[in-house]
């Protein structure tokens, strides 16, 4: 496996292009970019050097069993990595989110990467996700089906799925009201509170969604800005309830990161169904709460 600060160092690049890219001047954001990349190889290569190096004797019999054949060290620069760096670079795409609102999230995975990793939208940003958890199970759930289609034929090594929304944007204080509806609040299971009829939980998942225990999820959709778009209400609800449903133990902590809550409803609906008194750090548009599981105690409030 590579070096986790291989990883860290080719993301860091990554993430510059990104901030640079919100600047002015294309020349030189590329020369800039260029020399970012030149820096990562160099260090790189320094690493490598730097390394005790066999007397010529033995390093001829390791070339001739090994064949000589270029990798067969196997310090490859992962191929997550690889592709997010070539994506960034050559294309004029960038994160929907910022440089600061991504360290929230990067924090978290340096902490606990290699790890299973839910993002509720599939997007530009998408193979950087993929690449910061190099090692783990990163899954996409995405309400357009067109879109995976496009993605996939960029991007074939993202595992991503459709999901379908039956809410709508103008249902939102309708929805809010359910926090005291004991279908949907009563107990940390997803399954009960679809069968109660509580209108949050999504239904329909694929079944990767039941079969891992999630220790990230983001919630970055569905779209949320016309009247008649999904909204993300149920999107947060069901994150809330994954986290809350996970098996006790040790590290059954699960880090819940929702975007653009300076709109209305990312903003009551993270507070009222992922709780304030989980909310661990919010940085420009993007909270993030570190939810625990609440099968570890019988009775435990949905919002302590």
């Amino acid at each position: 496996m590579s070096s986790p600060m291989h990883v860290r160092k080719a993301i860091h690049f990554a993430s510059l292009r990104a901030k640079l890219m919100q600047g002015k001047g294309g020349l030189a954001l590329r020369l800039l970019l260029a020399a970012a990349l030149a820096a990562f190889l160099l260090v790189f290569a320094a690493r490598t050097l730097s390394s005790p190096s066999p007397s010529l004797s033995s390093r001829q019999q390791q070339q001739q069993q090994a064949g000589a054949e270029c990798g067969a060290d196997g310090k490859k620069v992962p191929a997550a990595v690889a592709e997010a760096l070539v994506h960034y670079a050559t294309s004029n795409t960038t994160p929907q989110q910022t440089a600061d609102e991504i360290g929230v999230s990067l924090r978290v995975l340096q902490r606990r990467a290699p790890c299973n990793f839910l993002v509720f939208g599939l997007g530009f940003d998408s193979p950087m996700w993929a690449a910061l958890n190099h090692g783990g199970r990163t899954v996409f759930l995405e309400e357009d089906a067109s879109w995976i289609a496009s993605v996939r034929a960029a991007h074939p090594a993202l595992e991503s799925y459709h999901v379908a929304y039956d809410t709508v944007l103008t249902e939102a204080d309708a929805l809010l009201a359910l926090r005291d509806h004991p279908a949907c609040v009563a107990q940390p299971d997803l399954a009960a509170a679809a069968e109660a009829s509580c209108r949050l939980a999504l239904r329909g998942l694929p079944p990767v969604f039941h079969e891992l225990e999630w220790d990230l999820i983001m919630v970055d959709a569905p779209t949320g800005w016309t009247p008649q778009s999904p909204g993300r209400m149920a999107a947060i609800y069901t994150a809330g309830m994954a986290a809350r449903a996970r098996r006790p133990g040790a590290g059954a902590t699960t880090d819940v990161f929702v975007h653009d809550v300076n709109r209305p409803v990312e903003d009551a609906f993270s507070k009222a169904f992922l709780c304030e008194s989980y909310l661990a750090e919010q940085v420009g548009r993007i909270r993030h709460f570190a939810i625990p599981s609440h099968r570890e105690k019988d009775g435990t409030p949905f919002c302590p």
